[in-house]
């Protein structure tokens, strides 16, 4: 495996081993909960690193390093870019907006380390624009798994709420950091408006959610607000959208999912998906996954949509790993 080759968590991950124990561990005090275990399984299953790509790594980083002289000078763009680099435009975003407004999250951020239940806990009988900025501020996926503990008739209320989010204002965040201190004993320091949550916020968040959980709210959403509603259901990455995914994409899916899920997930879909599916695949696999399909009896809609559903998960994680590049309503999601 060449240097060139190792992605974006391998390369950390090996910089992260020459550092040592102790290095290491004050790198990974700084990275958000699902970046540690990111690189913290990377660095558990990296084998075949060579000395030589170590010593790269290591000189790259420090030529990195001795170009960033003028410290200070420029730093807004810096961290615009180096965030925008690593994590793509939209993902980055709103997380540059915060960073750059010099807002205090320090308290939100504890809750990325909490499993959902207990998020549900600590926000549950809030104000349901306090919740949205909350939900705003965490993962997609630990987002919705938060959102769906929450009673049916409120969920659909804090999505909207998500959606429509902008410019947080001081207070609201000062209320949020309230919140926080009540459960953390954290402090409250300036604050300053901050961007957060949106449309694709909102769209991600649905994505990930219970199928039946998730046509109800975007139901919902649309009996009041019909263009809010479309806008969110725009930007969703759905089963179909699969075939935007290039073919190299494609392949590195196939190798995670397994087959059974893979026939179930493929009793759903579009006749050119399923041939973008055969085409990825040697012509002995692909032979055996028709007959498998052709074979396999009435399944329920229900677990075509849990299949569906682990599918774009994975599709989702490797995403997120750099390993593929994801396209949904127009728009790019790295």
């Amino acid at each position: 495996m060449s240097e060139s080759k190792l992605t974006g968590a391998e390369r950390a991950a090996i910089l992260l081993r020459a550092l040592g124990e102790h290095g290491a561990a004050e790198v990974l005090k700084h990275l958000a909960p699902k970046e540690v275990q990111m690189v913290g399984t990377t660095m558990a299953t990296l084998q075949g690193i060579t000395k030589e790509q170590v010593n790269e790594i290591l000189q790259e980083f420090a030529g990195m390093m001795q170009e960033e002289t003028a410290f200070g000078i420029g730093a807004d763009d810096y961290i615009r870019g180096m965030l925008q680099n690593a994590l793509g435009e939209d993902k980055a975003s709103s997380l540059i907006n915060r960073i750059l407004s010099g807002s205090n999250t320090a308290g939100i951020e504890q809750l990325g380390w909490m499993d959902a239940h207990s998020i549900y806990q600590v926000v549950h009988s809030e104000h349901p624009q306090i919740i949205a900025i909350v939900l705003s501020f965490l993962e997609s996926a630990q987002a919705a798994e938060v959102l769906s503990l929450f009673p049916e008739q409120v969920r659909t209320n804090i999505l909207v709420r998500v959606a429509t989010l902008g410019n947080v204002q001081p207070s609201a965040l000062g209320e949020l950091n309230e919140v926080l201190e009540r459960q953390f004993s954290g402090n409250n320091t300036h604050l300053k408006a901050s961007s957060v949550g949106g449309l694709k916020a909102a769209a991600g968040i649905l994505n990930l959610l219970d199928s039946a959980i998730e046509s109800d709210i975007l139901a919902q959403i649309k009996e009041t607000d019909a263009q809010l509603g479309q806008n969110i259901e725009d930007l969703m990455f759905v089963f179909d959208n699969l075939l935007e995914v290039d073919d190299r994409g494609i392949q590195f899916l196939l190798r995670e999912v397994s087959s059974e899920i893979l026939i179930i997930a493929l009793k759903g879909a579009t006749e050119a998906l399923k041939q973008k599916i055969f085409k990825n695949m040697s012509k002995r696999a692909a032979e055996m996954l028709r007959e498998d399909l052709e074979s396999k009896g009435p399944v329920r809609l229900s677990e075509v949509e849990a299949a569906q559903k682990e599918v774009l998960a994975i599709a989702r994680r490797l995403a997120e790993a750099g390993d593929i590049s994801l396209g949904g309503g127009g728009d790019e999601y790295i």
